[in-house]
């Protein structure tokens, strides 16, 4: 175990850049096994393995509209009078046979019948003796109208790439091919627990030196929204033996473990100290250079080898350190090749000013876009990183490098964490 005076020492010699971090902990993180899952489970995973298309899509040639199935040598000099000799609807058996001076009246989606080459639309055409005949108004060229066999997918072809993100569309096209599962890397199960003495854990009045907890309910929602499966391991306080049996058993049942609080330099700040204890000497305690969100604690537990991120007490601090460093390790092990949220150019409203530290700043901003398509941010309100309303009313992180900060009119570049919120027509609602 590392003595704390130690744990000071390393921290003030050592600023982590926030790229170094990162690579840390995404080297340390482990693709989770892909499991079969039904379709209709299976959106928003990564697709594990590669399928290949068993059957054409679609499997037989068909009328892409309504009207009749024609020879389009039969109409070049149209008009033409055809004899109508059947029709035909999807889902019908395809009998028939068309031969020189005839045609089938056919609907959307019914097989093309034999020996003809193309469908006039109902609109140019008229029909005659109660339906017997059909005049063909518009001469039509082979394959008008037609839905080859085999036009959207190949028998054989790779249907999608290893590595793609499964959305609905996705999934029809997996169901049309006759697939009702599909191999994909599963959604990490997250276990979350904020720790310090000072947390309420339940309703009413806060007693003296009290607060309500914040990062757990905010973390536990984040992280469905990203499509994980959480497990709520509730708050505790400052015991290392307590938080060492919360470790196990978040190890236990889960894929990751996201702790709040007791990561700083503090005489009560004890996940590092248990960490250390608990990945037998493998995890690391980290300044990064960054604000906020400086101090950041992550390791392996030995038993289970359940990564553990330690993220700072502060609400504003837990959810920088969850976007810089959580979200992309879980995406990374749930197969994400995209690990990032969209980093854009933005032309700053007003001056973000800034002093020279050596770290990384991130303004809670408001992004929007304009009516010519450029996008401005401005601070969304207090950047202190225990006030939640400025972050509660943004849509966006600025990315401010060690300077004196941007002007405004000059670019500086955003993670958009809402692009919902981007619509310039919203502007003023926010």
């Amino acid at each position: 175990m590392i003595r704390k005076s130690a744990m000071r020492e390393e921290a003030s010699r050592n600023r982590d850049p926030v790229g170094e971090a990162r690579k840390f902990v995404l080297a340390s993180c482990r693709l989770l096994t892909p499991h079969r899952v039904v379709l209709g489970d299976a959106s928003g995973c990564v697709h594990a393995e590669q399928v290949t298309a068993e059957v054409s899509v679609p499997p037989f040639a068909n009328s892409a509209m309504d009207g009749y199935a024609v020879r389009a040598a039969d109409t070049i000099n149209a008009p033409t009078r055809l004899r109508v000799v059947g029709s035909l609807l999807a889902g019908d058996d395809n009998a028939i046979t068309v031969c020189h001076g005839e045609a089938v009246r056919i609907m959307t989606g019914a097989p093309l019948p034999r020996g003809v080459d193309a469908v006039c639309i109902v609109e140019h055409t008229r029909a005659r003796a109660g339906g017997t005949i059909v005049v063909i108004e518009e001469a039509v060229d082979p394959n008008t109208n037609v839905r080859r066999a085999g036009e959207d997918i190949a028998t054989g072809a790779e249907v999608f790439a290893t590595g793609t993100v499964l959305a609905p569309p996705h999934i029809g096209v997996l169901a049309r091919l006759g697939l009702d599962a599909i191999l994909v890397y599963p959604r990490p199960r997250v276990s979350v627990v904020s720790t310090g003495d000072e947390l309420a854990s339940s309703p009413g009045t806060l007693g003296l030196g009290k607060i309500r907890d914040a990062n757990r309910p905010a973390l536990l929602t984040q992280l469905r929204v990203e499509g994980c499966e959480t497990i709520d391991l509730g708050t505790v306080g400052d015991d290392k033996v307590a938080l060492s049996h919360v470790f196990d058993e978040g190890g236990l049942i889960s894929d990751a473990v996201v702790v709040s609080g007791g990561v700083g330099a503090g005489d009560r700040d004890i996940v590092r100290v248990v960490l250390e204890n608990m990945s037998n000497g493998a995890m690391r305690w980290m300044q990064v250079a960054v604000k906020p969100a400086k101090p950041f604690a992550f390791g392996m537990l030995a038993r289970t080898g359940t990564p553990v991120f330690g993220l700072p007490g502060n609400p504003v601090a837990a959810v920088v350190s969850y976007e810089l460093f959580v979200r992309p390790a879980l995406r990374a092990m749930a197969g994400h090749r995209g690990l990032d949220r969209p980093c854009l150019s933005a032309v700053a409203e007003v001056d973000l000013r800034r002093r020279h530290d050596g770290k990384l700043h991130l303004l809670w901003v408001l992004a929007k876009t304009g009516i010519d398509g450029t996008l401005s941010v401005r601070p969304s309100g207090c950047q202190d990183s225990h006030m939640l309303r400025a972050m509660a009313g943004a849509n966006a992180l600025a990315l401010i490098p060690d300077s004196d900060g941007v002007s405004a009119g000059d670019s500086v570049d955003v993670l958009v964490l809402d692009p919902n919120r981007l619509d310039a027509a919203k502007a003023d609602l926010w």
